[in-house]
């Protein structure tokens, strides 16, 4: 799949989230890589999930984003077909914001989302 329609599929699955659950995301960026992560993962959250932030931030200082990055080879690599990866972008990106709010993968599991 062409990066274009790739990113339009990671806008889109970010446009689906609910109204409450998108207005609490708090200071993440959400990009996409080509290549591939180590590990063989899907998506990558980087940060401090909200249910472990303090004072975040601290001394007045704006505090880096949260970073959710999602790959595009290896969820375009498993997927056989452009519906297989619409569905898998919408899994992934669903799966790595819930880490940003505290989500760990095995409740992710649990919830068929891992």
């Amino acid at each position: 799949m062409e990066a274009r329609r790739f990113e339009e599929l990671v806008a889109a699955a970010l446009d689906e989230l609910p109204d409450p659950l998108a207005d609490a995301l708090d200071n993440v960026m959400v990009r996409i890589r080509t290549g591939r992560a180590s590990g063989g993962v899907l998506g990558k959250y980087e940060g401090i999930p909200l249910t472990e932030r303090d004072d975040y931030g601290g001394w007045g200082q704006a505090p880096m984003p949260d970073q959710v990055t999602i790959y595009r080879l290896p969820i375009c690599a498993i997927c056989t077909t452009d519906d297989e990866v619409i569905d898998q972008v919408r899994i992934t990106v669903i799966h790595e914001l819930a880490h940003h709010f505290g989500i760990d993968d095995h409740r992710l599991d649990e919830l068929g989302w891992a």
